[in-house]
Parts: structure tokens; C-alpha cells; sequence
């Protein structure tokens, strides 16, 4: 039985769904596309009404930001009946649940917003934000940090499932209120409760998951600083020295400073000093090998928590690949089929080598090899390297995503690519990305990309120097010139000799 035994082919149905987000600092909304294993936003709206100012001084939500979030949910009620949302989850965390009038403030909020919510606890935030960063990280190994308005969420992460997790008071807005606005005395009582966190000695060695505006900015920032060639947050990872560097710099500059960086969003000017200050120290107590940003977190965490354990354990990307395929592929079924007929070259006598990773990417790439065919010929290159390259995917590190946007880009004939992604991927990745496209130009020119065909080819390596192409008599006039073309193209990148064989 194939691995992809059972996947519908029809595209996937429209059905969106909601999460409201009631932080310390950020009233959001996100619509995703449906409840699945990967969903992608649809729509992102978010109202900086700063709850959790004064929480920490004065026990209670100001007046003006809780006008300011009703009026936002409010808004957001008819914003999810306008997009067709049925399902509206909604969560409120730190300022809410500390506040001495948060829950006269959640009773407003429910009737604003029409419907539930439900106060997370410092455990159940951190669980969810953890749980985000396994949806969209898969082999997540690690703690993962999530950074809100008047709290930070420590959780460890190991072999999909979760461990030891603690709720810190050191959201920014909290250590300003905290701190008198002092960077000075901030320092000291972060300090003071990381020497107390003994989660942080698990994080020696091991990678630490950013979760959190604050910490999108700072990796933001770097990207630009290095020129990094791919503007996806999703997977960035840096060393622990880069991130500490980037962190120290920004918890030493001013709001006015900080409203003056393209990068830094100016709504969060007054704040990204503290948040940097709490990633400078907590890379200091923890001593991690590196850090990766999430973009996954609480929202993405309370989704993945209500599928079924069948779809939780699907494959994240394959999953993204394969919608990909059933909304843009000639034919769904002849992606599925490429896929097993790929694995001709990788099973059997004289077998290429591959380990599970590339076996995994290379179907991702077999779903995704068709996406770019309705776009103009001399574009289907260009649209699907950039298509593959800034899609939502998650479930792959940054080089495994340049990696199959090269192979396709490769696949239509893309030549030159003047992006600089390349300079992401090593010398063996970019040879088997073009293995992988001569392959996939192979088999389309067989099967003018309709089902039924490529089950009947076989495509072998011998155990001399001779790639030998399979055609049985029924098929035998689909032999010609373009075919001999493509056939010793792809011999040549193994360094053999082409072959057809018909009966």
C-alpha cells in the first residue's frame, strides 16, 4: 500500500475558522482557512489596546484600554460573520486573569464579542504556545518562549510531547510597570527570576523557540542586518551569539530610536527594549546552542489541540504540498503518481542514496511540480520560486524551503536565480535539486501531466552505466526526440548513459 493511500483529490473546502486573542498588550483576530493540520491565515487584524499597563502597579485594567478592546471585538464579532467563520475560539491571558476588575472585563467581552472565552491559565498558555511550536516545528528539541505583554511562557519541548513549564511575570509591559520604566533595574529582576528558573539548565546545548511579536521583531532586525536572502520568519534560526548580539543592541536603544528602524514596528517602540532585554538575559542563563522563531504559538496551539489525533500526526508540510497540489495541479492524481514513480530511481538494485528528509522532500516536491502551469511560459519559473519560497508552509527549515522552490523553479526551465537564496542550500542539496527537476521534465513530457500514465513506465538504474526508460508496446509511440532529450539529461546528472527499452 502507497504512503498516500486514501488522500482525496478534490480540492480542499472552504471553511474557515476563527481565534480571538486577548493578550496583555494585543487585542487579535486570525481567520485560517479550516480546521487542519496546516491552516493558514486568511486574515489577521490585531488592536494594540494594552490591557496590562499598570496591572502590575495598580491591580487593574486601565479604563481606556478596555474601551479600546471592546470596541476592537466588537469589530472583530462582525469582521468573523462577514468571513463565514462558524466556529470563533477565544482566549484571554495575563492581564485578564491577574486583573481585579479582568473578569467584569470578560463578561463585557463575551457579550462584544458574542461568545465564550476562556481565561487560560499561566499552564494552559504555556501548553498552547508549546503546542504551536510542535504543529508548525515538528522536531522541535528544546524550550519554547512565549513572550507576551505581562508574561513569558517557558515550556520544554521533547519527541513531540510536552514537559516542564513555568509562567514568569516578565512580559514587557509588566517589567516597565515593574521597573519604573528603569532598563537598569528591569535587568535586575529578570535576572533574579532566572536564576530561580530551573528550567533554563534544560536549555543548555539545546535550541530555544521564540513565540511572540516582540521576538518576531528582533529576528526581523538581524534578517535585515545579514541580508538574509528569504523574509520568512517561520524556521529563521541564528546562534545563540546572534541573537545575543541583536538583543543587547536593541535593549540599549530608545522608543524614539526604535521608531526610526524600518524593521521595528512603531507600535512597538516602547516595548522591544524590554523584550530584548528578556531574550539578552535569558540567553545568558540558559546558554542554548541556538534560537528559532515560531510563528506558530498560543492561537495555532489551541487549533492543533482540537484535531483529531489521526490529523495531529500527520505530515506538516505534506499536508500544505498536497493542498498546494489539489488547488493548482493539472491533475492531483498524477502528482501522487510521480511520487511513486520517483521511487523507482530510489529502491531496488543500483538505488540512489537517500535519507529520510530527502525522501520526504522529494514528495513534497512531487506534489508541488505543477503548481506553476496556468502562469505564461516564459514565467512558470519565476511564479513558482516565489510562490514555494513565501508560501505559509511550516513543518521545514528554511533550506529544505529553498530547496524544493529551486527544484521546481528548476523543473520549468529556470536558469539564473538572482534572489540569493542559493547561497542557503550545499553543494549536494543544489545536485539533487536539479536530479529532482530533470526527473519531473522526464516524466511531464511522458505523461502530459494526466493520470494513468507514469504506472505503466518503469525507469531503472543498472548496475552498469546505463539509466534505462521502460515502455511497454501500447506506449511505445510515445518515444521521440524530445523524450530522448530529457531522458539524457537526466542520465547525465547520474553521470550514465539513456536507454529506451519498449515490450
Amino acid at each position: 500500500m502507497s504512503w498516500h493511500t486514501g488522500f482525496r483529490t478534490e480540492p480542499p473546502k472552504y471553511r474557515p475558522v476563527a481565534v480571538v486573542d486577548i493578550g496583555s498588550n494585543s487585542v487579535r483576530l486570525v481567520v485560517y482557512d479550516g480546521l487542519r493540520r496546516s491552516p493558514t491565515p486568511v486574515f489577521n487584524e490585531k488592536i494594540l489596546c494594552g490591557l496590562g499597563r499598570g496591572v502590575a502597579t495598580k491591580g487593574k485594567l486601565g479604563e481606556d484600554a478596555i474601551a479600546r478592546a471592546l470596541k476592537a471585538l466588537r469589530r472583530f464579532r462582525a469582521l468573523a460573520r462577514q468571513i463565514g467563520a462558524r466556529d470563533v475560539f477565544a482566549v484571554a491571558t495575563a492581564a485578564a486573569r491577574e486583573a481585579s476588575n479582568g473578569e467584569d472585563f470578560v463578561d463585557a467581552a463575551e457579550k462584544a464579542l458574542g461568545t465564550g472565552i476562556d481565561v487560560l491559565t499561566g499552564k494552559e498558555e504555556a501548553r498552547y504556545a508549546a503546542l504551536g511550536v510542535i504543529a508548525g516545528i515538528p522536531g522541535a528539541d528544546g524550550v519554547a518562549g512565549d513572550l507576551g505583554g505581562g508574561s513569558l511562557e517557558l515550556i520544554d519541548i521533547k519527541d513531540g510531547k510536552l514537559r516542564d513549564g513555568i509562567t514568569l511575570p516578565l512580559g514587557p509591559l509588566r517589567l516597565i510597570d515593574m521597573s519604573g520604566a528603569s532598563i537598569d533595574n528591569a535587568r535586575d529582576i529578570i535576572d533574579d527570576y532566572f536564576s530561580k528558573a530551573s528550567i533554563l539548565e534544560q536549555l543548555k546545548g539545546r535550541t530555544f523557540y521564540a513565540v511572540g511579536g516582540t521576538w518576531r521583531n528582533l529576528a526581523k532586525l538581524h534578517m535585515a542586518q545579514a541580508h538574509y536572502p528569504l523574509h520568512v520568519l517561520h524556521g529563521y534560526r541564528v546562534t545563540r551569539p546572534q541573537a545575543s548580539g541583536v538583543a543587547n543592541l536593541v535593549s540599549h536603544l530608545s522608543a524614539s530610536s526604535l521608531r526610526d528602524v524600518r524593521e521595528v514596528s512603531k507600535s512597538r517602540a516602547d516595548t522591544m527594549p524590554y523584550g530584548a532585554l528578556v531574550l539578552e538575559r535569558l540567553l545568558t542563563h540558559s546558554q542554548p546552542a541556538a534560537v528559532e522563531v515560531s510563528v506558530f504559538g498560543v492561537r495555532e496551539g489551541l487549533l492543533y489541540a482540537k484535531l483529531p489525533r489521526r490529523k495531529r500526526e500527520s505530515d506538516a508540510l505534506l499536508s500544505s504540498c498536497w493542498d498546494f497540489a489539489r488547488r493548482y495541479a493539472r491533475s492531483p492524481e498524477h502528482e501522487l503518481e510521480l511520487c511513486d514513480w520517483t521511487d523507482q530511481l530510489f529502491t531496488g538494485t543500483g538505488a540512489l542514496s537517500e535519507t529520510p528528509e530527502q525522501k520526504r522532500l522529494r514528495y513534497a516536491a512531487c506534489l508541488l511540480a505543477d503548481i506553476g502551469w496556468r502562469a505564461h511560459p516564459d514565467y512558470r519559473a519565476e511564479r513558482s520560486l516565489g510562490m514555494i519560497s513565501q508560501a505559509a508552509f511550516v513543518g521545514v527549515d528554511h533550506p529544505g524551503r529553498v530547496f524544493l522552490a529551486l527544484t521546481i523553479f528548476y523543473r520549468y526551465d529556470g536558469e539564473t536565480e538572482s534572489d540569493g537564496l542559493d547561497r542557503l542550500l550545499d553543494d549536494e542539496q543544489h545536485q539533487r535539486a536539479h536530479l529532482l527537476s530533470n526527473m519531473f521534465r522526464l516524466a511531464y513530457i511522458l505523461s502530459a501531466a494526466m493520470p494513468g500514465m507514469l504506472p505503466k513506465i518503469g525507469l531503472k538504474l543498472t548496475d552498469g552505466k546505463t539509466l534505462v526508460l521502460k515502455l511497454p508496446k501500447k506506449l511505445a509511440d510515445l518515444g521521440g526526440e524530445r523524450v530522448d532529450k530529457r531522458l539524457s539529461s537526466l542520465a547525465a546528472e547520474l553521470g550514465r548513459t539513456g536507454k529506451i527499452v519498449v515490450g
